[in-house]
């Protein structure tokens, strides 16, 4: 078996069925997997209970074979702001207890949603609205793409806390606008709108309030529509291409090609295109 062949599990969410009442709502229709925070009156702060549900949310994402893309949104005014605050103060969060402690709860628990997000074998897509802070801001950071409403705003806000991301967003946040662009976000906590926020690279796109979910899931059906295992492949040539060398990002892209140009999906493709 090559190295570039996709995995197929067959435990598949039934198409437009809903699960989950609290914290984190899931529900897949037309090949999309939609993941919504849904703690309003926290501005889905990623407490220790949103914090698993969404982990575990994404984490079966991985392994649903008829899901091709993820659409991670949010209910009420914001995205999500990050650590609770009020946990903090309160010493019920997760950053409580001895170092050693810290590290290996921030590896079990918040780590959780960075190497999910990471490890998706599908296109990502955060939709923002409102408030995405801290945390909030670093898991938008880990989608493959971000939409942001008129009214959204971003902020890396951690030394305002005397932190700094403990969930990995200086990984991200560097790889999308440059280490000199990162080390100003990081250093001053400064807060930007969604319109600067398109001008950094941060998002793609930016509409009006009221049209984000219409915009965000047309996007997430478009790319859902391709071809599964080229989308997938597709995914994974950019990602690990721009890491690799020029010989490595060749022979990753023949070794590809030619299993797409030896399988049924793409002369299927063909097909139809020339219909």
């Amino acid at each position: 078996m090559n190295g570039y062949a996709m995995n197929s599990r067959q435990d598949d969410m039934t198409t437009g069925e809903a699960q989950g009442e609290g914290l984190v709502l899931t529900c897949v229709a037309d090949g999309v997997m939609t993941i919504t925070l849904n703690e309003p009156k926290t501005g889905n702060a990623l407490d220790v209970a949103m914090t698993e549900a969404l982990a575990a949310a994404l984490e079966r994402a991985s392994g649903l074979s008829n899901v091709h893309c993820v659409l991670l949104r949010s209910s009420g005014r914001h995205f999500c702001t990050g650590g609770n605050v009020k946990d903090m103060e309160a010493g019920a969060d997760l950053m409580q207890g001895s170092v050693e402690a810290v590290r290996e709860r921030l590896a079990g628990s918040l780590h959780r949603i960075t190497r999910a997000l990471h490890a998706l074998p599908v296109p990502s897509i955060a939709a923002v609205n409102g408030a995405a802070v801290g945390a909030g801001f670093d898991v938008a950071l880990m989608c493959d793409l971000r939409i942001a409403a008129e009214n959204a705003r971003f902020a890396e806000s951690f030394l305002r806390l005397g932190l700094v991301s403990g969930i990995g967003g200086a990984w991200f946040l560097a790889r999308i606008v440059g280490v000199a662009k990162a080390m100003e976000l990081t250093l001053t906590s400064e807060f930007i709108d969604a319109r600067r926020a398109l001008d950094a690279g941060i998002v793609s796109h930016v509409v009006a309030d009221d049209a984000l979910d219409a915009a965000a899931e047309r996007l997430a059906g478009k790319i859902a529509s391709s071809p599964s295992h080229a989308l997938r492949m597709a995914k994974q040539l950019v990602r690990q291409s721009a890491e690799a060398s020029l010989p490595a990002a060749l022979e990753m892209a023949a070794s590809m090609q030619a299993i797409l140009l030896c399988g049924e999906e793409h002369k299927a493709a063909v097909r139809q295109f020339l219909k």
